[in-house]
């Protein structure tokens, strides 16, 4: 099946239309929803740092640096991957999925279309390479999230808050590189597989519900698994 995605388009042209419009349905269409998940999440991680924080012995720009580190390694890498999983993953698995079932995919093939490469490669790459960008604008609106909440409650300073985030940077700036790493390998994964559930679904409009509810489940594993294995081979 991979073969058959990444084989060479039968024309450019509309390879880079169809390679634009995913990228604006997949990406673009999810920065909303990642915006304002980001921003409440890093608000709910700042707020409950602080108030934890009842040692002396914590400085007070703790607690910018667990938002930073929270927020860079786990939060926005791979929670907003799970949330975008079950949004993109059950829409892309379903558009396919009907597409299956009423017999457009058959039509392609009889025209001698690349099926396959024609639906897939498109997602799956525009997901691939800008994916990283969503999670980058997730990790400055959860961090900014976190700032409002924490200075609008009198936790601390917006020079306190922002020492922390800047805190010990030089010797962990490689969990940045490790993030988009993660968010690279998830992009592939959310569409890859939401493709592939909703291409081999077979019978009628129940089964494409299914073929979504499938595909949102096993990207989500596959997103866990994935996860625990980039921890081991880049952090460890």
């Amino acid at each position: 099946m991979m073969s058959s995605v990444f084989s060479k388009p039968e024309k450019w042209s509309v390879f880079r239309r169809r390679f634009f419009q995913e990228t604006d349905i997949i990406v673009v269409g999810s920065i909303p929803l990642v915006a304002f998940l980001s921003v409440f999440m890093g608000a709910v991680i700042a707020l409950q740092t602080a108030s934890s924080m009842s040692s002396p012995l914590l400085p007070d720009y703790t607690v910018g640096y667990i938002t930073r580190s929270s927020t860079v390694l786990e939060f926005s890498p791979t929670i907003i991957s799970l949330i975008i999983a079950g949004k993109v993953g059950s829409n892309i698995a379903s558009e396919i999925g009907t597409m299956r079932v009423t017999e457009q995919i058959d039509a392609l093939e009889i025209m001698g279309v690349n099926s396959i490469g024609y639906l897939m490669l498109p997602k799956i790459l525009g997901a691939t390479i800008f994916f990283p960008f969503v999670i980058i604008i997730s990790m400055c609106l959860s961090l900014i999230g976190g700032w409002i909440a924490g200075v609008q409650s009198g936790f601390y300073s917006t020079e306190t808050y922002l020492y922390g985030i800047q805190a010990f940077w030089h010797e962990e700036g490689h969990t940045l590189y490790y993030a988009l790493v993660k968010s690279v390998v998830f992009g592939f994964l959310i569409t890859s597989i939401a493709c592939y559930y909703g291409y081999y679904t077979r019978g009628g409009a129940l089964e494409v519900g299914r073929s979504s509810t499938k595909a949102v489940v096993a990207a989500s594993v596959a997103i866990l698994l994935a996860n625990y294995v980039l921890t081991q081979l880049i952090l460890l």
